[in-house]
């Protein structure tokens, strides 16, 4: 009986990929620029370096590792002392954990008709969280108290989903920017009502960034009770926070957290990105820059006839009215997205590593392809 010649199946020889990371290709040109998303942007080279610090050794999984531990004291010199952070993997997740950890089984959550957790995530706070969303029409992507009040209503009604929590986004969708009194309003109003408030702060710091406030100013000072914090469109590979900042009203975040399979393994790879964030200045400085580039694009375009701003810039995106037939043509040039469909309205986003050289060679393409049109 003579031998097997055939390769084991595990050599590396056989195998259809490549047989390590000495034999990665580079399939993209980092030279490539886009305005169609933040998230677009790679890694900040400071969060790459932090990776690589908590790198190697073996530390405790799920949560009970060193960065993770040493997470909490650093977002509650943020957030104040009653706060706690839980890392997740994605904004969707957070959002959807932290509603459910603020709502019960009848429970309904009153939010701008434009929020994220209304368009933009395939219905999972409905359909994973059990959540019926109450929305409220707004021409800026802000509520008010009034405005709440739309939806605000039926608390005794066994025919209704109760309402039971606000949430905001801040920025919001449309690159508006709540003050911290106008948060405190909707805060002071919603507990009148016997209702929580989830922030949705996807892009928390380019808020912060442009109101010139501390984080803690217009979340836990106003009032809020339960916040998502944005990390990938800041700089970070992956992963999102939530902090609950009142204790009193949030329930079960710890549970609800692996119930939503939000619950990472290798949770000191999320946590020090954010330590890498927030232990300094990182999260600012990125997101000065991205609201500043965005302010560049805004009076670049401004005078370019046939192009409107429809929204008031004041975090990293500008929102524009163009002729369609230029916006299909120069997204042949650039990336980025139709906002609205039927009036053509369309969004451009700034990040942490857009330049000034990409920001007017995009308001000089634009302007040739008016010219063009």
């Amino acid at each position: 009986m003579t031998e097997s010649t055939a390769p084991h199946p595990l050599d590396p020889s056989s195998a259809p990929y490549p047989a390590g990371p000495t034999d990665a290709v580079r399939r993209h040109d980092p030279n490539t620029r886009g305005f169609a998303s933040d998230n677009y942007a790679g890694v900040h080279p400071e969060v790459l370096a932090a990776l690589a610090l908590a790198n190697g050794g073996h530390q405790v999984s799920y949560g009970a590792d060193a960065y993770t531990d040493h997470l909490q004291e650093l977002f509650r010199g943020h957030f104040g002392p009653t706060a706690e952070v839980f890392p997740v993997f994605n904004g969707t997740g957070a959002n959807v954990t932290s509603l459910q950890a603020v709502t019960e089984r009848w429970g309904a959550v009153v939010c701008a008709e434009s929020a994220h957790i209304n368009v933009d995530e395939c219905g999972a706070p409905e359909r994973v969280g059990g959540l019926k969303l109450l929305t409220v029409p707004t021409p800026d992507g802000k509520l008010t108290p009034e405005l709440i009040d739309r939806q605000a209503y039926g608390f005794d009604d066994e025919h209704r989903a109760q309402p039971q929590v606000v949430s905001i986004t801040q920025s919001t969708e449309l690159g508006t920017c709540y003050t911290p009194e106008e948060i405190r309003a909707i805060c002071d109003h919603a507990h009148g009502l016997g209702m929580a408030v989830h922030v949705d702060g996807a892009r928390l710091a380019n808020a912060a960034a442009s109101l010139g406030e501390p984080l803690s100013r217009f979340t836990t000072e106003a009032g809020a009770d339960i916040l998502s914090v944005g990390g990938t469109k800041n700089g970070l590979l992956l992963g999102e926070c939530v902090v609950v900042l009142n204790p009193d009203r949030v329930r079960a975040l710890k549970h609800l957290r692996k119930l939503s399979m939000q619950l990472a393994s290798k949770m000191r790879f999320v946590s020090v990105q954010f330590e890498a964030l927030f232990a300094g200045d990182l999260w600012l400085r990125s997101a000065r820059h991205a609201n500043a580039m965005a302010g560049r694009l805004e009076r670049a375009v401004r005078d370019v006839e046939g192009v409107t701003v429809t929204q008031p810039v004041q975090a990293n995106a500008v929102f524009a009215l163009l002729p369609r037939e230029v916006s299909e043509r120069l997204q042949k040039r650039y990336r980025f997205y139709f906002w609205d469909e039927a009036t053509g309205e369309v969004r451009w986003m700034c990040s942490f590593d857009t330049t000034e050289e990409d920001v007017d060679g995009f308001a000089a393409a634009l302007a040739e392809e008016m010219q063009s049109a």
